[in-house]
This record gives C-alpha cells, structure tokens and sequence, in this order.
C-alpha cells in the first residue's frame, strides 16, 4: 500500500467516518470504545484504517468499472 493511502485515510476517509451519524451503531461503537485497553484500542483502530482504506479502494474500483461498462 502506497503511502498515499494512509495520509488520505487520516486526512479524508477518518474525518467522513467520525462526521457520519451514528444512528443505531451508537450504543455498540460505545461499548466498544468503554471496554478496549489502550493497547487493544491501538490493534482495533488500525484494523480499522486498513478496512476503511479497503472499502475506499472497492468504492473506486468499482465506480471505475460502472463507468467503463456505461460507455
């Protein structure tokens, strides 16, 4: 992975994630977040920058194969 990706996910995909309402997940991204240590917060928030990053690419590959399939 470029190191592209990990400034995009700090400075674009975080800052859309943490925007985005949290509706029903409330209760579980709480519960989760109060029952974490530190060191296992740090192990869950970068598999969740590596997820993000993933599901970023998918939403791109996939954006650029609906658009050569349209032509």
């Amino acid at each position: 992975m470029s190191d592209f990706m990990p400034w995009l996910y700090a400075h674009y995909i975080k800052p859309q994630i943490d925007a985005a309402p949290q509706g029903d997940y409330a209760f579980h991204i709480d519960l989760v977040r109060n029952n974490l240590r530190s060191t296992e917060w740090n192990s869950l928030s970068k598999a969740m920058e590596f997820t993000a990053i993933q599901a970023f690419l998918l939403g791109m590959r996939t954006g650029e194969e609906l658009a050569v399939s349209r032509r």
